[in-house]
């Protein structure tokens, strides 16, 4: 792999220690003008895990009316790049749906350029889309967190024709050397990328997290990294956390400005009005279903008193607007004819955000007869047992994490059908959660899902 530029960065939360250097033409937005950004999710996510993260930018002054998240539908990349899948997305197609927004945001914004933020395989979609699609005419800076910028694996004969093989012929056009210096970055727009020392699932050199260990990869800790960009290690964080993670945001802030961020905290507001999104797995609106909402004690995640909204749902999948406190804690009850009744159990929403998305949680085979299922998540990064503080239904780490690495993010507890009704709580660095259980076979499903 090419030798990169990569400037080393010791970050603690909130505190950037560095001053980023930009690598390209474009100006650098002044501290009091502020570009649309257009948040780009990864994988099978949705525009939800950048919650936190536009949470930050507000608490440091960027309109909330000029920060948008999109949700691809059939957000999980094909196996084979170049033949139809169902309910999967190509390269070409995920290129062709940023298109779509950026020129919506365009053309509401009355901007000239928007800046654009993607996490993990949102990276490959925003390179190819400033490549290829004409993004680089309309793009101002672009930072990509743990982008699989040269593949997840480089191995002959592994699914070579996959968007995250680094033999890809995807991949390879889009790391051919560009301009006088050979560049793997699109020349006139300015890219940072933020990367883990070592401890991202998918930049391993061992194929532990692909199924394959002991086998080599042929990627580095440094695969994210591009030769003409910006390239920062933030130490310790895991895949998601690159971009989702109060050092990432630092990072970011700092390169779009010029200046740090006077906080990585999230500051709250008087009047915090939630809404979102209900989605199935392919990010298609959940059109039938009913959205019910209880204030909830958070100590024992029992309901206090009756539904303080409830909505059914329409064909753009919309379940709000809730105007909520913002000391409260809720569950929300996601039902739907196909998926059963999902309950989610959140901490307090200290802001209002319009990118609440609402998954449904199966009950599935391997739960067998099981009383009830708890599933507890943490969308915006892993669990990593040297690393973290964490407890679920008290057993730490949680059933499912192993002793070394962050390469699971979720634990499922199955609860015996003689136990009653009963809370269960969740607890990771911090943050607190406790929901009920709900009878399996009437296919409930409880969810405690973390914020941070």
């Amino acid at each position: 792999m090419q030798t990169r530029r990569s400037l080393l960065v010791a970050m603690a939360a909130g505190t950037t220690t560095a001053m980023l250097t930009a690598c390209a033409t474009s100006p650098t937005p002044s501290y009091t003008e502020r570009p649309p950004i257009v948040f780009m999710h990864g994988n099978g996510d949705s525009a939800a895990l950048w919650q936190t993260t536009i949470w930050r930018f507000e608490s440091n002054g960027w309109p909330r009316e000029r920060l948008f998240a999109v949700d691809q539908p059939n957000p999980v990349a094909r196996d084979d790049d170049a033949v139809a899948q169902p309910g999967r997305s190509s390269t070409g197609e995920s290129a062709v749906f940023l298109k779509a927004e950026v020129d919506k945001v365009l053309k509401a914004t009355g901007a000239s350029k928007v800046v654009l933020i993607g996490n993990s395989r949102g990276g490959n979609t925003i390179r190819n889309y400033v490549q290829n699609g004409g993004g680089a005419a309309v793009v101002s800076h672009v930072v990509l967190g743990g982008n699989p910028a040269h593949g997840i694996w480089a191995v002959k004969g592994l699914r070579e024709n996959n968007e995250f093989s680094g033999l890809s012929g995807f991949m390879q056009q889009l790391n051919a050397p560009k301009g006088p210096n050979g560049e793997e970055v699109t020349p006139g727009v300015k890219w940072l990328t933020l990367r883990s020392d070592n401890n991202d699932k998918y930049a391993q050199p061992d194929g532990v997290w692909i199924g394959a260990p002991g086998k080599p990869t042929n990627i580095g800790f440094d695969g994210p990294a591009l030769k003409g960009a910006t390239n920062i290690v933030l130490p310790r964080v895991d895949h998601r956390e690159t971009s989702f993670s109060p050092a990432a945001f630092a990072a970011t802030w700092q390169f779009l400005t010029g200046q740090a961020p006077r906080t990585t905290e999230v500051a709250p507001e008087a009047n915090v009005v939630l809404n979102g999104r209900a989605l199935g797995a392919e990010n298609l609106a959940l059109n039938g279903a009913t959205v019910t909402v209880y204030t909830v004690d958070p100590a024992t995640g029992a309901r206090l008193g009756e539904a303080v909204f409830t909505k059914s749902i329409g064909a753009d999948g919309r379940w709000g607007p809730f105007k909520a406190r913002g000391d409260a804690a809720y569950e929300f009850v996601l039902a739907t004819p196909s998926y059963g009744t999902t309950h989610i159990y959140r901490s307090p929403f200290p802001r209002s955000s319009g990118v609440v998305n609402l998954r449904p949680e199966r009950v599935t085979p391997a739960d067998g007869s099981a009383g009830a299922v708890v599933v507890f998540t943490r969308p915006r990064g892993y669990f990593d047992a040297q690393r973290d503080t964490m407890r679920f239904d008290g057993q730490s780490p949680p059933a499912g994490v192993p002793p070394k690495g962050s390469g699971v993010s979720s634990s499922r507890l199955r609860v015996a059908a003689a136990e009653p009704q009963r809370p269960v709580t969740g607890e990771f660095n911090g943050e607190r959660l406790t929901g009920l259980t709900w009878p399996a076979a009437k296919e409930h499903v409880t969810v405690l899902e973390l914020t941070y």
